[in-house]
């Protein structure tokens, strides 16, 4: 992919031609740059100048006791806190001139998994799915269809198509979600707690196929979580959530 970039105000190449004066692409493959961003609940300051980046592909921890500012963060990340103070950009989106319609746009580049995974229980997991790519412009059912068939392998839910979520086990329940999560092909993956409900082994099988995925698709992910077994078995890049600050890993030797 070639480098380019969209002047304000000009009309371009591509489906997204009206919106190109809030996107920006660039060769160096940084999905996610936020620089001396001041993350806030309401107008109580969360966390102070965050600045960070994270690069295709790169899986990262985000630790921090309860109230510490994970979710805070995530959600400035994915639209649902403003950013008002500081800079930001995820998948090539500016979050300081983020609108009703250019929030979708940016979505459609993530995958959320929640720990709670917020999955439709009067639908069955086909239908799940169908409705997330439905609603992000996939008209073609064949197509759906395959899409569907193709993740459903990768998470090791083949053959569940026609069964209810609540039949489910949480494990599998999860492993759902992030079929969900990798529908669109997503740049980033924000994880919140996605094994806080799960006991140790199916966690551990949930990280291990997150890493394996995110490694074969060139995902970038955002883990957060206060599992500190997780990453002590399986070691990553840490970032910490303390005293409303970001602390990365290799600052804190």
């Amino acid at each position: 992919m070639g480098k380019w970039r969209i002047a304000k105000g000009k009309l371009c190449d591509t489906s997204y031609l009206f919106w190109q004066h809030f996107y920006i692409r660039d060769m160096n493959e940084i999905i996610v740059a936020l620089d001396k961003a001041n993350i806030y609940q309401g107008n109580h300051l969360v966390l102070k100048e965050v600045s960070l980046n994270i690069h295709k592909g790169e899986f990262i921890y985000l630790i921090g006791k309860t109230g510490s500012g994970k979710s805070s963060l995530l959600k400035t990340l994915y639209g649902a806190l403003p950013l008002a103070e500081g800079t930001g950009t995820v998948s090539g989106f500016t979050l300081n001139h983020l609108t009703r319609a250019t929030l979708p746009l940016l979505r459609r580049k993530l995958g959320i998994v929640f720990q709670d995974f917020n999955l439709l229980s009067d639908r069955t997991v086909a239908e799940n799915l169908h409705f997330v790519l439905k609603a992000t412009g996939w008209n073609n059912k064949s197509e759906r269809d395959k899409r569907i068939e193709v993740l459903l392998q990768q998470v090791d839910l083949q053959g569940k198509e026609l069964s209810m979520p609540h039949t489910l086990s949480g494990g599998e329940q999860q492993r759902l979600v992030i079929a969900r999560a990798l529908l669109n092909n997503p740049e980033l993956i924000i994880a919140d707690e996605p094994t806080g409900n799960l006991d140790p082994e199916t966690s551990d099988d949930i990280l291990l196929l997150m890493r394996n995925l995110a490694k074969r698709h060139q995902t970038a992910v955002l883990f957060a979580t206060h599992d500190y077994r997780i990453i002590q078995n399986f070691p990553g890049r840490i970032l910490r959530c303390h005293g409303g600050k970001i602390i990365r890993e290799e600052d804190m030797r």
